[in-house]
């Protein structure tokens, strides 16, 4: 297996690092961004190269890190190392949220983004958290991903308004759900304490369920879920055995109520400011790493499943749901798109989940 287990332990204990780190080698930022040496080329000509970080919300042994990582070693071999990227787990610059902020501000120039971190800014990025909404084959949901009008176009416009400018979206893998007592029907989530992401629309999710949705951030997870603070969460499976939340819970339900989507992101700043090549380059590579990335997350979950099944040192009672089961929460789940049109988004927003809709319906 090509990726390095690396728990959540370890994340842990390293912390978050000061903003000092990034910001290292400003001063001598280049008008493009990121930091930029000037050295001679073999004809004696000044050769520039360019120093940039990459910030990602997971880490080594996980899908976003592991993306980010191949990716810099891509854009590298491609520019013959006139491109260096720093590759930043989750924690060592701050928290999502301050994530977010350090690639709008340009002091990270790229930056893996999950949508339901930003909800509070781009109320349109919780489409994502809209269950039910893709088809249940991972592989549709990838080519919807890659070619959506209303993804690539519309949303990427919206977040591009806020200083993130959208390359890609991808799928992390089709969520699950983990819990101190079963999850089979939606009966077992009343006043079930569910940990969510910041987002208004997921809350409104598991209130429709019947849940008590309890924001947290992930690096808070773990010992919430052992202490009794928050009953169950919701993540691919990769996430939930290399974070060890399978170690504190004793259900898993195979439920693919959703997928765990992620953007690929950059600040359009320094972006826009590159020369016409780089740009391009960025571009052809942030394309090659779709598939790639797929099959990753893919590797992942199927292995690390397997090894929730066989740890016998954490029994895990895992359940796959019934067509039947799934129905239950699918006519729950399908009123929250009124929440989403009529509650969270306005006319762009309303649109942009109709052009949505049309592009799923017309992949199945």
């Amino acid at each position: 297996m090509f990726f390095k287990k690396r728990g959540w332990k370890s994340f842990a204990v390293a912390g978050a690092l000061t903003l000092a780190l990034a910001a290292c080698g400003s001063e001598d930022a280049g008008t493009d961004g990121g930091t930029v040496d000037e050295g001679a080329g073999d004809d004696g000509a000044a050769a520039e190269t360019y120093n940039w970080q990459f910030v990602t919300e997971e880490v080594q042994g996980q899908v976003q890190y592991e993306y980010a990582a191949e990716f810099a070693e891509l854009i590298n071999e491609k520019s013959d190392g006139q491109i260096n990227i720093d590759v930043f787990e989750f924690g060592q610059l701050g928290s999502e949220v301050d994530q977010v902020e350090q690639l709008q501000n340009g002091i990270v120039e790229f930056a893996i983004v999950s949508p339901g971190f930003t909800g509070g800014m781009v109320a349109e990025g919780q489409v994502f958290a809209l269950q039910f909404l893709f088809p249940d084959d991972q592989e549709v949901t990838q080519e919807i991903l890659n070619t959506s009008e209303a993804l690539n176009t519309h949303l990427a416009g919206m977040y591009e308004a806020h200083n993130i400018k959208p390359l890609a979206f991808f799928t992390e893998g089709a969520m699950q759900w983990t819990g101190s007592s079963q999850l089979r029907t939606p009966a077992d989530f009343e006043n079930f304490k569910m940990r969510t992401q910041e987002s208004p629309l997921i809350m409104e999710s598991y209130r429709a369920y019947g849940a008590d949705p309890s924001p947290l951030s992930w690096s808070e997870l773990y010992t919430s879920l052992d202490r009794g603070v928050v009953d169950g969460q919701e993540n691919p499976i990769f996430f939930i055995e290399d974070a060890s939340f399978h170690e504190v819970q004793d259900h898993m339900t195979i439920s693919n109520h959703n997928n765990y989507v992620a953007m690929t992101t950059v600040n359009p700043d320094f972006y826009n400011g590159l020369p016409e090549d780089i740009r391009a380059l960025i571009d052809e590579t942030v394309e090659e790493m779709q598939p790639r990335v797929f099959e990753m997350q893919a590797e992942m979950n199927e292995a690390l499943l397997e090894s929730i099944e066989n740890d016998t040192a954490n029994p895990t009672e895992v359940y796959e749901l019934t067509e039947e089961e799934r129905e239950a929460f699918r006519e729950l789940a399908l009123p929250v798109r009124d929440f989403f049109r009529d509650e969270v988004v306005g006319d762009e927003g309303r649109e942009m989940l109709e052009l949505l809709e049309e592009e799923i319906a017309a992949q199945q």
